[in-house]
C-alpha cells in the first residue's frame, strides 16, 4: 500500500494543474491515470506522413484566457492565431460565412429579456414557434449541438445568453506543437516537484472517513491518503457503476453524485484527414465550386458531418470533421470506418469529387468518438438550468477529505476548455491548502 498526503485521480489539464500547485506547495501526491498517457481530453498526435502533429482532443485556445497564455508564457511555449474565414456551404453554392440569419436580432432582443431560467429548446417553442421562424430554430438548434456538444432541450437557456455575449470570434490560437506541450509542461513541474504519477492505474473503489482515504485500482493495488481529488470526466461520474474506469465509494455520496448527474454532458466524434494536397485551395475546385477558398478556415454544411475546419493560416492537406451534440450521441455505437465513409460522402458531396478519388489521395485518417471512450464517455460540459445550483454543493469538499475539479465547475465564459479544467485545477488546489 503506497501512503501519501493526497491522492489525485485523473491526469487531464485539472489534475495537472493540481498536481503541480500542491507539490510546488510540498505536498507529498500520486496521481493515478488510467489511460496509458496523461492529457484526458487533450490527445496529440503524430499524424501521417508529414509527422506533423494533430488534435483529436482539445485543439484552439478560444479567446484571450488570462490562466492558459500565462502558464504558456511561462512554460515558453509559443502559440500563434488561428484566426480564417468562415464558409457555408448551402443548396449547392459555398457562401462566404457572414450573412445575418433572419430574425437573429429579435431573438437576441427577447433572449436578453427572458427572466427565469429554461431550456434553450423551451424557450425557442415559447417565443419563436411560427412557421417563419423554422429557419432560426434550427440554426440555434445547429449551434448549441454543435460548437456547444449541448442537446437543446436540456442546455440552460440562462447559460447560451452568456456565452453569447462573452464570444471572442477574433481571438483565436492553437498551441505549437500541440496541446500536449502544456500537458508535458505541467507533468514535468509535478514531476520535479516530488511527485508521483502511476499511468495504466485505473481506480475503482473508494473507502473514506475523515481523513483517511484508500483507494483500489482494478489490478489490486492500493493507495492511501489523508485527502482525495477527483478530477475525472464528468461523463465517468455520471456513468453507471461498474463499468470500465468507472468509480464506487463507501460509504457512498449520493447527495454529490444527484448533483452530478444534473450536469450536462455532450457528445462528440472528430473526424482528421489527411489527403495528398490541399485539394480544397485549388483551381480544380475554384472552377468546380465557384469559390475562391484560398483563405477557409471554417466550413459548415448540412451534411452528416456539418463541421469542417482546416490548419490556417497553414495550407497543409489536413480537413478536420465535427459532429457534435444529439446528432453524435445517436452514433455512439457507429464504427470508425462507418463515420469515414459518412466524412467522405459529405466532402464528396461539398466539393463534387467522387468518393473513389477521395481515398485514393487520402494518406492517413483517424476519428475519435469521445462518447463511446470508455475514459471519458463524451466531450465536455455544458450548463442545464440545474447547472449553479450542483455547482454550489459539488465545490465544497466532502468532510475536508473528498474533492472535486473538472471543467464542469467552472463557472466564467470560457465553457468546455481547457481554460476552465485548469481554473478549477487550481481553486481544487487552493481550497486543499486550506485557502
Amino acid at each position: 500500500m503506497e501512503n501519501t498526503d493526497i491522492i489525485i485521480i485523473g491526469g487531464g489539464a485539472a489534475g495537472l494543474m493540481t498536481a503541480r500547485t500542491l507539490a510546488k506547495a510540498g505536498k507529498n501526491m500520486v496521481l493515478l491515470e488510467a489511460r496509458d498517457r496523461l492529457g484526458g481530453r487533450i490527445h496529440t498526435l503524430e499524424n501521417g506522413t508529414s509527422l506533423q502533429h494533430a488534435e483529436l482532443g482539445a485543439e484552439f485556445i478560444h479567446g484571450d484566457l488570462p490562466l492558459t497564455q500565462a502558464l504558456l508564457h511561462e512554460a515558453g511555449i509559443k502559440y500563434s492565431p488561428a484566426s480564417a474565414s468562415m464558409w457555408r456551404y448551402d443548396d449547392g453554392r459555398f457562401i462566404a460565412e457572414g450573412h445575418v440569419i433572419e430574425y437573429w436580432d429579435e431573438f437576441l432582443e427577447r433572449i436578453l429579456q427572458l427572466q427565469q431560467d429554461m431550456s434553450i429548446e423551451e424557450f425557442l417553442q415559447l417565443e419563436f414557434s411560427d412557421d417563419k421562424y423554422a429557419g432560426l430554430r434550427e440554426s440555434v438548434r445547429r449551434y448549441v449541438s454543435g460548437y456547444d456538444n449541448a442537446d437543446p432541450k436540456k442546455a440552460s437557456a440562462f447559460s447560451i445568453r452568456k456565452e453569447w455575449q462573452n464570444e471572442h470570434e477574433d481571438a483565436q490560437y492553437r498551441i505549437e506543437g500541440g496541446y500536449r506541450e502544456l500537458v508535458n509542461y505541467l507533468a514535468d513541474e509535478f514531476k520535479q516537484a516530488g511527485g508521483h504519477i502511476f499511468v495504466n492505474a485505473i481506480a475503482k473503489d473508494i473507502d473514506w472517513g475523515q481523513h483517511h482515504v484508500i483507494v483500489s485500482t482494478d489490478i489490486g493495488i492500493t493507495y492511501q491518503a489523508k485527502q482525495l481529488l477527483v478530477a475525472m470526466p464528468l461523463g465517468l461520474l455520471q456513468a453507471e457503476a461498474g463499468l470500465k474506469a468507472t468509480i464506487s465509494f463507501d460509504p457512498p455520496i449520493d447527495y454529490y453524485i444527484k448533483a452530478l448527474k444534473s450536469l450536462g454532458f455532450g457528445a462528440v466524434i472528430k473526424v482528421l484527414l489527411e489527403f495528398d494536397e490541399a485539394f480544397w485551395y485549388s483551381d480544380e475546385v475554384r472552377k468546380m465550386t465557384g469559390a475562391d477558398l484560398e483563405d477557409m478556415g471554417f466550413l459548415f454544411s448540412n451534411e452528416a458531418i456539418p463541421v469542417w475546419w482546416t490548419q490556417m493560416p497553414v495550407h497543409r492537406p489536413l480537413l478536420t470533421g465535427w459532429l457534435g451534440g444529439p446528432p453524435a450521441a445517436e452514433r455512439l455505437h457507429t464504427s470508425n470506418e462507418d463515420m469515414l465513409m459518412q466524412a467522405l460522402e459529405s466532402i464528396s458531396h461539398m466539393f463534387k469529387i467522387d468518393i473513389e478519388t477521395l481515398k485514393q489521395k487520402l494518406l492517413t485518417w483517424n476519428v475519435i468518438n469521445w462518447t463511446a471512450d470508455p475514459f471519458s464517455r463524451g466531450s465536455y460540459s455544458y450548463d442545464t438550468i440545474d447547472t449553479a445550483e450542483a455547482r454550489k454543493i459539488l465545490s465544497h469538499p466532502i468532510g475536508d477529505t473528498l474533492f472535486f475539479a473538472g471543467e464542469y465547475l467552472y463557472e466564467g465564459t470560457a465553457m468546455g476548455t481547457v481554460e476552465a479544467a485548469l481554473t478549477s485545477g487550481l481553486r481544487a488546489a487552493e481550497r486543499l491548502l486550506g485557502g
